[in-house]
C-alpha cells in the first residue's frame, strides 16, 4: 500500500469559506549543521496542479527537478533564504520564520489565506494564516512549496561545496552524516557550519575555522 498523496482538502475548505488566492509556505534546511535555512511560498492554480506533488523527502532528485520546473510554470512562486551567520544570532527557529515571512512577502500579490507547515506561524504574514503540522503531506500547496525550498537549498549547497570539497555537501547538503561529521573532525568547521548546534559544538575547532 502506498502512502496517500497530499490533496485539495484543505484548499477547498478554504476556497468554500471565500478565499481565493491560497499559499503554501515550507522550508528547508532547519535541521542541517552547516549551510543557510531556506523557505518557499507557492500559490497553485488548483484547477492546474502538476501530478504527483508530495513532501519533498519522499521524492527523487529527478523528480524533485521535473516537480520543481512544473511548479514554476504553473504556479506563483517565491523563496527566502537566511544565512548561517543569521541563524547563529537569532537561533534556528526565528531565522526560519524570518524565512518563511520573507518568501510570502516576495509573492507577486498577498495570498488571501496561508497554509504554514509546522505547528508554528511566522509573524507579520500580512495575511490570515493556520500551521498545519505534517502539512507537507497533506497539503499539496505545502507540498509545491516543500519542493522549492528544498531544490533551492540543495542548489546552494552544491555551489558551496565547490569551495569546501573536503566537507561533501553536494552528496549530503550540510546534514549531520558520517562523512560530514568525519570532514569535521578532520578538518574543521567553515564559517557555513553552525557552531551553536550541539554535533558541530562538540568539537574542539575553535581555531580552525576557516
Amino acid at each position: 500500500m502506498t502512502d496517500q498523496l497530499p490533496d485539495m482538502t484543505l484548499e477547498r475548505e478554504l476556497r468554500s469559506r471565500g478565499y481565493r488566492s491560497i499559499a503554501g509556505i515550507d522550508e528547508a534546511g532547519r535541521g542541517a549543521l552547516a549551510g543557510p535555512v531556506v523557505a518557499a511560498a507557492v500559490v497553485l492554480d488548483l484547477a492546474n496542479i502538476p501530478a504527483g506533488l508530495n513532501d519533498s523527502k519522499k521524492l527523487s532528485w529527478k523528480r524533485r527537478e521535473e516537480l520543481y520546473e512544473e511548479i514554476h510554470a504553473l504556479a506563483r512562486v517565491a523563496f527566502a533564504s537566511v544565512s548561517t551567520r543569521m541563524i547563529e544570532e537569532i537561533n534556528v527557529l526565528a531565522a526560519t520564520m524570518k524565512a518563511m515571512t520573507s518568501a510570502c512577502g516576495k509573492l507577486s500579490s498577498s495570498p488571501d489565506y496561508v497554509l504554514v507547515d509546522g505547528n508554528q506561524l511566522p509573524r507579520d504574514l500580512g495575511s490570515p494564516a493556520h500551521s498545519v503540522t505534517r502539512g507537507d503531506t497533506l497539503s499539496v500547496s505545502i507540498a509545491a512549496a516543500s519542493i522549492i525550498a528544498k531544490v533551492e537549498r540543495d542548489r546552494m549547497m552544491i555551489r558551496l561545496a565547490k569551495d569546501f570539497p573536503a566537507y561533501g555537501w553536494h552528496r549530503n547538503k550540510g546534514y549531520g552524516t558520517a562523512g560530514h561529521m568525519e570532514a569535521i573532525s578532520a578538518a574543521g568547521i567553515t564559517c557555513h557550519h553552525r557552531r551553536t548546534f550541539a554535533p558541530v559544538k562538540a568539537f574542539d575547532v575553535q581555531d580552525r575555522l576557516y
